[in-house]
């Protein structure tokens, strides 16, 4: 049943008690002094947890001419790792699956083929055991694993999903790095960032951190990419699509005492980056954003949050890094698109982008992805294409396990109510 047109008008007109704060040429103002006064560098406790690379700078790029420009990289490779989401069952196993696959250009089709399958296993019952050694299927060009992780009911579907999305997607570039000549883009950051959340939520997340090899084999698989890819002079990089990174609001907030009025940093940069002007209109003044041109800023090196553990005085959950400490940070730099009104986010390890040329090569790669595609680089949607698992696929999925484990899928009203909508 739709809403009535009074019954529309009237949950609009509430937005008429909010008064939204700040006046909209404020925050834009603010913005530029935070840019001008706070990032170079942003220092918290005394250490400098975000600094700029080379000069600070915003720059811009005409769309069309980026896309013809020639290409840095002629070959490109994509990543992506996608899951059927965590499900409970009524004999008290919490399951997850992930399949990774790899995506190339030109294209190979022995490669798109290739998977890498984990199921992830939760159960309180101390007797439930796992074979969790590797197999292959599909004629060898795949691999699959199960693996049982311990006792924690509060955290039970997060660390199913999170195990099991990271490892596959850890695993799959390790076994294809070679394949790589030119670039690989990640779908998603460069380190498992939702594992790398769990030491500042909880201690019991913490304390599976520290005491299972479990999160540190897959941080250590992400460690291990890196330096396979920096000893060949290979660039990888990660393409974040939502980024929402806190760093910088949180640190104004505590640091500085700043009334931030930005949910995070994404919005900050959005408004630095967004270019138009305001002109009159019936009602007063409004924004018109002038499209025309990509926007970008230098890059940075992130030493707070959740980068901090791979960072130079981070202890990168004890996992041995075998080249100096500085060549595993994370450094960034985000794209404005105009012509959605969105950000991304680009990270590559500093043993690559310490060198102005690479740095500079990378910048226009994906600035010219960006503007091919008019959104996400091609490589990654057809990674994401390739490892995403439909609805449909899901249900049926979900369906076979009910009966390899003869339980029924633990269903709650939403998940009959929302089974019956259409995908």
């Amino acid at each position: 049943m739709t809403l009535d047109p009074v019954h529309f008008d009237g949950i609009a007109r509430l937005a008429g008690r909010i008064d939204h704060g700040t006046d909209e040429r404020d925050r834009r103002a603010l913005a530029e002094t935070v840019w001008e006064e706070f990032l170079d560098p942003l220092v918290v406790d005394g250490r400098p947890i975000l600094e700029p690379l080379d000069e600070r700078a915003r720059r811009l790029v005409d769309c069309e001419a980026v896309a013809l420009r020639d290409r840095e990289f002629p070959t490109e490779h994509g990543l992506d790792a996608g899951t059927i989401n965590p499900t409970t069952f009524k004999n008290g196993l919490v399951i997850d699956i992930a399949q990774a696959a790899m995506s190339a250009t030109p294209s190979d089709l022995d490669l798109h083929r290739s998977r890498t399958t984990v199921m992830t296993v939760h159960s309180n019952d101390e007797t439930m055991a796992v074979d969790e050694s590797w197999g292959k299927f599909d004629a060898g060009y795949s691999k699959s694993r199960a693996v049982k992780v311990p006792p924690l009911p509060r955290f039970a579907e997060g660390v199913v999903h999170a195990l099991a999305l990271y490892l596959a997607e850890s695993k799959h570039a390790r076994d294809h790095a070679q394949t790589v000549s030119d670039l690989l883009v990640l779908d998603g950051p460069l380190y498992p960032r939702g594992l790398l959340r769990w030491a500042d939520q909880h201690p019991d997340l913490a304390d599976f951190l520290l005491e299972d090899p479990r999160p540190t084999t897959v941080l250590e698989n992400y460690v291990r990419l890196v330096e396979e890819f920096v000893d060949r002079s290979v660039p990888l990089v990660g393409f974040v699509k939502n980024p929402a990174t806190r760093v910088i609001t949180r640190s104004l907030k505590s640091e500085r005492e700043v009334s931030v009025p930005w949910a995070d940093d994404s919005a900050l940069f959005t408004r630095l980056l967004e270019r138009g002007e305001y002109v009159d209109d019936v009602d007063g003044d409004r924004w018109e954003r002038d499209d025309s041109a990509l926007s970008y800023t230098n890059w940075f090196r992130s030493r707070g949050g959740v980068d901090r553990p791979l960072s130079t005085d981070g202890d990168a959950l004890g996992v041995e890094r075998r080249l100096e400490r500085a060549a595993y940070e994370v450094t960034f730099f985000v794209i404005y698109d105009p012509r959605d009104d969105l950000l991304y986010r680009i990270e590559a390890p500093y043993a690559f982008t310490k060198d102005p040329d690479t740095r500079e090569r990378l910048t226009m790669q994906l600035l010219q992805d960006v503007a091919v595609a008019h959104g996400p680089p091609t490589i990654v949607e057809k990674a994401d294409e390739l490892a995403r698992i439909s609805n449909a696929e899901k249900a049926s999925l979900r369906e076979t396990l009910e009966d390899r484990f003869d339980a029924a899928q633990d269903r709650t009203y939403d998940d009959h109510r929302w089974d019956e909508q259409p995908y």
